[in-house]
């Protein structure tokens, strides 16, 4: 057979490749022939072995992700560059979160020992100035005080705790140990004390303090805890929405934007920002659905954080504690004819206590002096080394840039120039088959918006499941906070309505009839996994429909004012004022 060509015909096959030549164009044989080693380069640094890494291009209807051009990549090699664009993408979006992460971690545990040790300080403050004064009359009877203060701990530290119960059981047993202070002649069963403890709301001995306490402590306890908890499902929020995994269809979007150019023999050439933006906001479709309900948070957690540096100061509601109780009890020692007359008219006229020899001076704590407030300069105002004003304002300043995160979190990624080509190069960036300008427009924010997106194939009618329930802790936390904002635990909105217990004017009022037969008196149990919190007498649960106090023998005690003293009678009234007293009362 003849297989000499013919002139016409070689000139022909000249020209042809002489065009070709001219128009930019590659024939299969040079395209075939050109070297891969800056792909081998680029793979081996990754830390693949180049031992299925071809030498010079070949033929790519071997490849399932990348165009089917002539490359240098392998099956396997895009296999693993695929896996690796997975890994790429999981990282960059850790990295781009750690900023959250780490803020709600760290503010988490600041404001956590700020709270707590101001609660220990506030209990130390007490202790200091009741011993100083008082002595061995106020440690006997501490426990009274030591259970406000491990029920406060409680419940800041998320118990099922009440405030306004809390704060109603500690006057119910203070108003018993300062009637019988008052009235040292007389002996007092339990019964007739649970009867003057049921007087107090209507008789009021201590004045107006013990709404002004709750509505203090009430308002900085929860907006306290509200934060803390915030804070906390802050950082768990963050945890699992970045926990993520990439399906099939959105590796398969990373490694044509990725690895494609580095198979193609264009290792350098990045991803047009266009194409990365598609990319990404296809991947991250469901966590830019947080969006809305998480601007919601944020905002919340700001303006209760600016409550706590105003008016629900954690740092004056804790160093007000002992001041408080000292104004209440000098307010029922200067009342203590009239509160009496009531309590006898009511409850009935006491026996008379038996004769008793008098008590030592360091017995009955003689020589104390009579109690006083004390100014805020005597006492803590700072805890964990630093101050709620600094706390809060380093938390404002965090919180602010975390607005919008999920939604900006695609761009955020594309803006790094090791993911994608600046906007000014978009001529010469990868545009998902070669190297030229990215011509699709860039889709929607969310989930529904990917309907048109030409990058990532995502099946909007199945939201992830893990989303939506991160929409609705979301929603919860950001339900808490706005409650705590007006001064309302939502956890006892049920129990304490009408109470005032939120701590606003909301709600307040004052039951005429006895405590324990109103509407707004719930029944409360005292914790039983306490049992050493009151060593001189066990903790006592009362039922507020009106039963009496349950007692550990069956039977009513006769307690001796003697026995319950815990300051001195002489330090705490003029001398002329007692024998005055003592004498109406006979």
């Amino acid at each position: 057979m003849d297989t000499r060509v013919s002139f016409p015909s070689r000139r022909l096959l000249v020209l042809l490749c002489t065009a070709a030549a001219l128009l930019g164009t590659r024939s299969p044989l040079a395209a075939a022939g050109r070297s891969c080693s800056d792909t081998r380069q680029v793979y081996l640094e990754k830390g693949y072995s180049t031992s299925t890494a071809p030498l010079t291009q070949i033929s790519g209807e071997h490849l399932r992700l990348c165009p089917q051009d002539y490359t240098c990549c392998s099956s396997q090699m895009e296999e693993t560059l695929a896996q690796q664009s997975e890994r790429d993408f999981l990282k960059a979006v850790s990295d781009n979160s750690q900023f959250l992460l780490t803020t709600f971690t760290q503010r988490h545990r600041r404001f956590d020992e700020f709270f707590k040790e101001l609660i220990d300080l506030s209990e130390k403050s007490m202790n200091q100035m009741f011993t100083k004064t008082y002595g061995l009359l106020f440690t006997q009877n501490a426990h009274v005080f030591q259970e406000l203060f491990l029920e406060l701990r409680r419940y800041y530290s998320g118990g099922s705790v009440s405030l306004a119960e809390v704060l109603s059981d500690f006057w119910s047993r203070l108003v018993e140990r300062v009637f019988s202070l008052v009235n040292p002649q007389y002996q007092f069963s339990e019964d007739y004390l649970e009867c003057v403890s049921k007087h107090a709301e209507q008789l009021q001995p201590f004045g107006d303090v013990p709404r002004k306490l709750r509505v203090q402590v009430s308002r900085a306890f929860i907006a306290a805890r509200a934060l803390s908890q915030g804070l906390a499902t802050g950082r768990d929020i963050v945890n699992k929405a970045t926990k993520l995994t990439a399906d099939s269809e959105c590796v398969r979007g990373l490694m044509r934007q990725w690895y494609c150019p580095l198979c193609r023999g264009m290792p350098s050439v990045r991803p047009c920002r266009s194409l990365c933006l598609n990319v990404m906001k296809g991947c991250l479709a469901n966590q830019a659905d947080l969006d809305t309900e998480w601007n919601n948070f944020i905002d919340a957690l700001y303006q209760v954080s600016e409550k706590l540096e105003g008016p629900f100061n954690m740092e004056l509601a804790a160093d007000s504690i002992s001041v408080k109780v000292s104004e209440a009890i000098m307010h029922m020692q200067e009342n203590s004819v009239s509160i009496s007359s009531k309590v006898f008219q009511g409850c009935g006229n006491p026996r008379p206590a038996p004769a008793r020899s008098k008590r030592s001076p360091k017995e009955s704590g003689g020589n104390r002096r009579p109690f006083r407030t004390y100014t805020p300069e005597e006492k803590p105002t700072t805890a964990a080394g630093t101050n709620l004003d600094r706390l809060v304002t380093e938390l404002k300043e965090r919180l602010r840039p975390m607005r919008g995160f999920w939604v900006s979190l695609p761009h955020t990624i594309c803006n790094d120039e090791k993911m994608a080509a600046d906007v000014t190069n978009e001529d010469r960036c990868w545009n998902g088959q070669t190297r030229g300008r990215y011509l699709p427009d860039v889709t929607g924010d969310g989930l529904v918006s990917q309907i048109n997106n030409p990058e990532v194939e995502v099946d909007i009618a199945r939201p992830d499941v893990r989303t939506r329930q991160l929409i609705m802790e979301l929603r919860v936390v950001t339900n808490k906070l706005r409650h705590a904002m007006s001064g309302q635990d939502m956890d006892f909105m049920d129990s304490e309505e009408g109470s005032g217990s939120g701590g606003g004017d909301h709600g307040e009022r004052y039951n005429h009839d006895w405590p324990g037969y109103g509407p707004y008196s719930p029944p409360y149990t005292k914790p039983s996994n306490n049992p050493a919190s009151n060593p001189a007498k066990p903790p006592r649960g009362r039922d507020r429909n009106g039963s009496k106090w349950n007692r550990n023998n069956g039977q009513g005690r006769v307690r001796s004012a003697a026995g319950l003293l815990f300051f001195s009678p002489f330090s705490l009234l003029p001398l002329p004022f007692v024998v005055t007293a003592a004498t109406m009362w006979r």
